[in-house]
């Protein structure tokens, strides 16, 4: 994947608009499929930024947040910060977070694939669940992963 460490999806049009409403839910206490807000300090501002993630449990428990979309501002903050909060309702934990190397990506990838590729199939350019490990491994470095602690 060509410049895939500044890979970046950019919601557009209607689609921003419907993702700020989205991103009400969890301050709401909704949760879809085991979405929170992700609340990362600002790698600049050191305020806090927030956006709707899905948390990934992977087979063994560990849990992940993948970035469908590429090299997002979540992600270039949580590299700098390091962990950050999930909120849902008035409930809040924290957490630290460890990026996941490239080479270790293809199995959580593909997880993510199972559990939430209805939602974010189209941002993975035609590889899917069913891909094999090396068209998961030749992507991985345009999605960012990152293991919860």
């Amino acid at each position: 994947m060509e410049n895939a460490s500044r890979r970046y999806l950019a919601p557009s049009g209607i689609e921003a608009k419907l993702l700020g409403v989205v991103n009400w839910l969890p301050k709401l206490g909704i949760s879809i499929m085991g979405s929170r807000l992700l609340a990362v300090r600002g790698r600049t501002s050191g305020e806090w930024r927030t956006t709707m993630v899905n948390v990934l449990t992977g087979t063994d428990g560990t849990r992940y947040l993948v970035a469908p979309r590429g090299h997002t501002q979540w992600v270039r903050n949580m590299r700098v910060a390091g962990g950050g909060e999930l909120r849902l309702g008035r409930k809040v934990e924290t957490f630290t977070a460890t990026e996941v190397p490239d080479a270790d990506k293809v199995p959580v990838l593909r997880l993510y694939l199972k559990k939430f590729g209805w939602e974010v199939g189209a941002f993975f350019e035609g590889v899917g669940k069913d891909s094999t490990d090396e068209e998961l491994a030749a992507i991985a470095p345009g999605f960012p992963v990152f293991r919860l602690a």
